[in-house]
């Protein structure tokens, strides 16, 4: 059986209202219809089976036919802070890589080597990205993408994770075993220009543990990939933990 085409919506109930981008994309490039069948998601983490049963100019209703709790989403709350970069596809793709890997909460941030700016258009953008990233990967929920105009709001915006991890590309080692993580964990990576050393201080006053990535300088957005799939093995929610 293929796999039915997917739809973030709100209000949820007996009957659904499909309108606006996710109504257009299932008109007009999907070509959907009176009689088929879709997935309906309102990133509570359950899922909706639903029956288009009339289709209008501007929206379509839907009858609910079953409802089930999804099973896609990381059992372990993972947040990803990444500074904003000058490169808009680079941006998307540490967004799309994220949600792939199970991250439930992005934070884009400015920082002082940072040289990109974020706007209204650039940040509803990547919350765009997230929600199709969500949808191609299978996931319950999408996380919604927010914006920091300094690193310290974006560090005070992760205090509630029990790991904190600030990777630092003059770090000589991880202060903590990034094999052995348990519990949430909050990662942060910098933007092309790296971290300052104060900036370093401030992380770690604030209870972030330097971690090194080796010997060699990672470009930002594969410095984020590389760490989030090394923190999601290590917490067993990528492959078996071993």
């Amino acid at each position: 059986m293929a796999t039915l085409k997917r739809f973030f919506v709100d209000n949820i109930g007996d009957t659904c209202i499909l309108s606006g981008e996710e109504f257009e994309h299932a008109k007009n490039v999907l070509r959907l219809g009176v009689g088929d069948e879709v997935e309906l998601l309102d990133n509570s983490g359950k899922r909706y089976v639903a029956v288009i049963c009339d289709v209008q100019k501007r929206q379509m209703t839907l009858n609910v036919l079953s409802v089930f709790q999804g099973d896609k989403e990381a059992t372990t709350k993972v947040a990803l802070a990444f500074g904003y970069l000058k490169n808009a596809d680079k941006n998307e793709f540490i967004v799309q890589k994220g949600v792939e890997l199970g991250v439930q909460k992005l934070v884009a941030f400015s920082s002082q080597y940072a040289s990109a700016y974020m706007s209204d258009n650039k940040l509803e953008r990547l919350n765009k990205v997230s929600k199709e990233s969500a949808k191609q990967c299978l996931r319950d929920i999408y996380p919604a993408v927010t914006y920091a105009d300094t690193l310290e709001k974006a560090l005070d915006d992760l205090g509630e994770y029990e790991n904190k991890l600030f990777a630092c590309e003059f770090a000589e080692n991880s202060e903590v075993d990034l094999s052995s993580l348990q519990g949430s964990t909050a990662i942060v990576v910098g933007s092309e220009g790296g971290f300052s050393k104060e900036e370093a201080e401030i992380a770690k006053a604030k209870g972030f543990a330097l971690v090194s990535l080796g010997k060699r300088i990672l470009r930002a957005e594969t410095a984020c990939v590389a760490l989030t799939s090394v923190v999601m093995y290590s917490l067993g929610e990528l492959g078996d933990k071993r």
